[in-house]
């Protein structure tokens, strides 16, 4: 008798869990009919994406999904008939053969940002029906390796880069919302790249939030669909830069009512920096930066 006979479901399960990867999963299900009916089950799912696949290119990659969109908020297209569906249905395909999804990673082959060389930019991103938070930490590394002391020429162009990581950040949850809507009991989504350069995080009120809206609102998807990405609310940004680092701190929130300002504003902007980066190598500058004077402005939805 096989070792594996003697074991219960719940522990082959837990065990299936642990290896999440879908790649691996899937070669499991040949192994026996137990496995073939058990490997659906797995509800903790980790999908590395080699490549994004659309239906209007085999060849797009993310960026260029993103560098699209980019191009389409500076020089708007003149109203035309309708575009051809731009689902991405690769991660859809692959995890329909799970059935009890409640918590999936995915992992893009690359970041979105294309940035000039010995400059680093970080960022995470929470999202409900459309974007809550974004937290957005960078910095310029001089060819001695030493920080230099303005990051990425001024102002114009740190706000420039908070706008391409929103940006970054829309498309990726537009990415994946097919998968949202089919897995209806998943209650963690986590979108991340193999360069470590954003995360993207849905949990579970927030996906609730997206189903919600989806319901009522068809008019937002067809809106969402013709810019290839998730409409970004009005916002407000608090940057803090540090001359000394090279370094530069962004706190992004949605504005809606009830948005506290004042001192109860930094403490909770200082909480979502943290938890973004105050446990990562960053850490140390991170906190830094949270002492430093900080600006705020705010932006329009786009």
């Amino acid at each position: 008798m096989d070792g594996f006979d003697q074991l219960p479901d719940s522990l082959i399960l837990l065990i299936f869990n642990s290896v999440s990867d879908v790649k691996s999963l899937i070669r499991c299900r040949s192994v026996s009919k137990r496995f073939n009916s058990l490997v659906p089950q797995t509800d903790s799912i980790l999908l590395k994406i080699d490549r994004v696949i659309s239906s209007e290119s085999d060849s797009d990659s993310l960026f260029l999904t993103l560098l699209k969109s980019f191009f389409n908020f500076i020089l708007p297209r003149p109203t035309q008939g309708p575009l051809p569906n731009r689902t991405h249905t690769y991660p859809v395909q692959i995890l329909s053969q799970f059935q009890r999804i409640r918590e999936l990673h995915v992992e893009l082959p690359a970041g979105d940002l294309q940035l000039e060389k010995g400059t680093v930019v970080k960022w995470r991103a929470e999202f409900g029906e459309t974007l809550k938070t974004c937290v957005i930490f960078g910095f310029r590394l001089g060819h001695d390796g030493n920080y230099e002391t303005e990051f990425a020429g001024g102002l114009r162009r740190r706000v420039m880069w908070t706008i391409s990581a929103l940006m970054a950040a829309s498309v990726r949850h537009f990415l994946l919302r097919e998968v949202v809507r089919e897995h209806k009991g998943m209650e963690e989504l986590v979108i991340t790249d193999r360069e470590g350069e954003g995360e993207v995080v849905m949990e579970k009120q927030g996906l609730r939030e997206w189903r919600e809206a989806r319901e009522s609102h068809v008019r937002m998807e067809e809106e969402e669909e013709e810019r290839g990405r998730t409409v970004v609310p009005s916002v407000r940004m608090r940057m803090r830069h540090e001359p000394r680092l090279g370094a530069t701190l962004v706190v992004v929130r949605a504005v809606k009512d009830g948005t506290h300002n004042g001192r109860e504003a930094d403490v909770e902007d200082a909480d979502l920096a943290v938890r973004a980066f105050g446990n990562g190598v960053y850490g140390d500058a991170v906190r830094e930066l949270l002492k430093a004077r900080s600006y705020l402005l705010e932006m329009n939805s786009f």
